[in-house]
């Protein structure tokens, strides 16, 4: 009785184990890819999740930042929604290849036309920009601002120091690696079939090792297989002679 009393505490803990690990934790406001190179154009994709369950996202709001300043940007049209990109003046024009810029982006705000169009809990929207020319800094805060139609503000604009825990509403952030053979307008994706074929590149190079040899190791099993069924297929048909 003891026993079988353990063992099903034992499965009610392991099951209470399995059941928090299943639940999903709540998404943030992202963008993708998360690296690109300094001095290039770069195709970059928010993602919105819509976190609340009884209202909808109808405005989403993406901040640049100020300290890394971007010249020019491309906004790729989303069925149902409206954009406007504002622009600021810099008291110190930046130099892109020879030429002094002195007004950069500010920010993009997307606008959904109607209810039927916001994004509706459970669901998300990707939001895609090419950006560039990017400056030659380590990283890019986005700061993101995402209204709901009850009215209701999240402020993705939180950051955390190195070693500490993500906060609760962590702004997005792009990595920028130095670009390899110099600056150019190649060196990262501009359209959003070279951003998903960059993807699917990271993805296979991502891969395991172990696929390989593993289907190596199969392969020698096969052949082992086979010289072992034909080495009895002829043990038998000697035996059959000899009788």
């Amino acid at each position: 009785m003891r026993t079988s009393t353990r063992l099903g505490t034992a499965t009610a803990a392991v099951l209470m184990l399995l059941s928090g690990f299943a639940t999903p934790a709540l998404a943030h406001v992202s963008v993708n890819p998360s690296t690109a190179s300094q001095g290039g154009f770069s195709a970059l994709t928010f993602r919105v999740p819509n976190e609340d369950a009884a209202a909808s996202t109808t405005t989403v709001q993406v901040v640049f930042p100020e300290d890394a300043p971007v010249a020019s940007v491309s906004v790729k049209p989303v069925p149902g929604w409206s954009y406007a990109v504002h622009r600021r003046t810099l008291d110190t024009p930046i130099d892109n290849h020879g030429e002094a810029i002195s007004e950069v982006v500010s920010d993009i705000e997307w606008t959904a036309a109607s209810e039927e169009n916001a994004v509706q809990p459970g669901e998300y929207q990707d939001f895609a920009v090419s950006v560039g020319p990017l400056p030659e800094t380590e990283t890019m805060t986005f700061k993101a601002l995402q209204t709901y139609s009850d009215g209701e503000v999240v402020r993705w604009i939180e950051t955390s120091e190195p070693g500490q825990a993500e906060p609760a509403k962590p702004a997005p952030i792009l990595q920028l690696t130095p670009a390899e053979g110099g600056h150019g307008h190649g060196d990262a994706a501009t359209s959003g079939t070279a951003a998903d074929t960059t993807g699917v590149d990271q993805a296979t190079q991502a891969l395991p090792a172990t696929d390989t040899r593993a289907n190596a190791a199969l392969a020698v099993a096969v052949a082992a297989l086979v010289i072992g069924v034909a080495g009895g297929a002829a043990g038998v048909a000697a035996l059959r002679r000899r009788s």
